[in-house]
């Protein structure tokens, strides 16, 4: 499988590609709306950051609670149920009179579901598409959601201002309605992936699992780490050149989506699995130079040229399918997005906190730097992981993870 036009040809992947799209989308209109309201209420910067990107935190409680109902749920139930839920929590939002706490306390439930509902629709992947179309499928869906994300957003600043947020609020529940009935209409019944009932107590042991084994914890790393420090890099635009930030956010976005491109449908398997370290190290090294301080149209190359390397987490996720059951490549894609949605708010704090007690170049930099140092030091353990990755998944370790 070695065109889109292969991808749309397969019978559900057009749906499962709508309902992302229809997801993504409801998530960054509604959540422009919502930091709007809650500016307007409290004049805060700090909670009305939040209030945009609280439920990515939140993340990592349903990655600790709830993920292992991603391989214990029929698929197509859970992406439609969870839409649904999106919708519900959205629309409560656009009530009037709605306390701050009860906004926040409904982000949070949305955020810790949103992490069961990535380990439900990037596990299905696995089973819509051939093996060999994994990669291509994934770099669609990335291409999709950096898409909807800039749409998102442009469209619901439009919409805020001329329909209002609350009114924002119900065209982004709308949204999730339209990709719950993507999901349940275009979608066919297939039965969970794993044994048992999803509780606590099983994702906290098939965390444990997934994390035990040497070669899928280093790929795990090399998927939060290295991304996250640059992504804390990058929310230091703002700071680092207010006026023209909105640019080096588009120059970033569209060196991820060309990276996504070269590596997703150009490169082949065999070179492809050689690209995984150079291209953290491409992530992270063109932002040693803003040690320099160089100006914007300096500045503007370098950050698209350094997010090509994002699409080495296209060959970390190939590898940790490798590595990983069938049965719980719901649960192991889940616990990647998690985590890097969680590592990616740490990697911000810590990029604020350097650039208030230095300046917004030297942090830029100092991530940079950081970034490089762990990419490095997993250099060698992901070439283990890629010998790993060539050999089948042992018999014993899919059938004791599955009890």
């Amino acid at each position: 499988m070695r065109t889109y036009r292969d991808l749309f040809s397969t019978p559900e992947f057009t749906p499962l590609f709508l309902a992302s799209a229809g997801h993504v989308a409801g998530q960054t209109m509604s959540g422009l709306a919502l930091a709007t309201l809650v500016h307007a209420a409290t004049g805060s910067p700090l909670l009305t950051a939040l209030a945009m990107f609280g439920p990515s935190l939140a993340q990592v409680l349903g990655a600790t609670l709830l993920l292992s109902a991603a391989d214990r749920l029929p698929p197509r139930a859970a992406m439609t149920g969870l839409a649904v839920l999106f919708a519900a929590g959205t629309a409560v939002q656009a009530l009037p009179g709605m306390p701050v706490w009860a906004r926040f306390a409904v982000l949070i439930c949305l955020g810790m579901a949103g992490a069961l509902g990535g380990g439900v629709r990037y596990g299905l992947v696995n089973e819509v598409l051939p093996r060999d179309g994994y990669v291509l499928g994934r770099s669609l869906l990335n291409m999709c959601a950096g898409t909807m994300q800039i749409a998102g957003f442009a469209l619901g600043g439009v919409l805020v201002v001329t329909l209002s947020a609350r009114g924002t609020l119900l065209v982004g529940a709308g949204l999730y309605l339209l990709s719950a009935l993507c999901a349940r209409f275009g979608l066919s019944h297939r039965p969970a992936r794993a044994q048992g009932r999803p509780s606590v107590a099983q994702t906290w042991r098939t965390n444990a699992l997934l994390w035990s084994d040497r070669s899928r914890r280093r790929v795990y790393l090399a998927l939060w780490v290295p991304n996250g420090l640059v992504v804390g890099a990058e929310s230091l635009f703002v700071s680092y050149a207010p006026s023209r930030a909105g640019v080096l956010f588009a120059c970033a976005a569209g060196g991820m989506l060309l990276g996504d491109i070269l590596v997703g449908r150009f490169v082949p398997p065999t070179w492809r699995r050689r690209l995984g370290v150079p291209l953290l190290l491409l992530l992270a090294a063109p932002y040693l130079l803003f040690a320099l301080t160089p100006a914007v149209p300096v500045a503007l190359p370098l950050a698209a040229l350094a997010s090509v390397g994002f699409a080495a987490s296209l060959v970390q996720q190939e590898r940790l399918m490798a590595l990983t059951p069938h049965e719980l490549s719901g649960h192991a894609l889940g616990l990647h997005t998690s985590g890097m949605l969680t590592m990616q708010g740490v990697a911000a704090t810590l990029a604020g906190s350097l650039a208030q007690l230095t300046s917004p170049a030297a942090a830029i930099a100092v991530m940079g730097c950081l970034s490089l140092a762990v990419t490095l030091t997993l250099a060698r353990g992901l070439g283990a992981a890629d010998a790993r990755a060539a050999a089948p998944v042992p018999a014993r370790t899919a059938e004791s993870s599955a009890s």
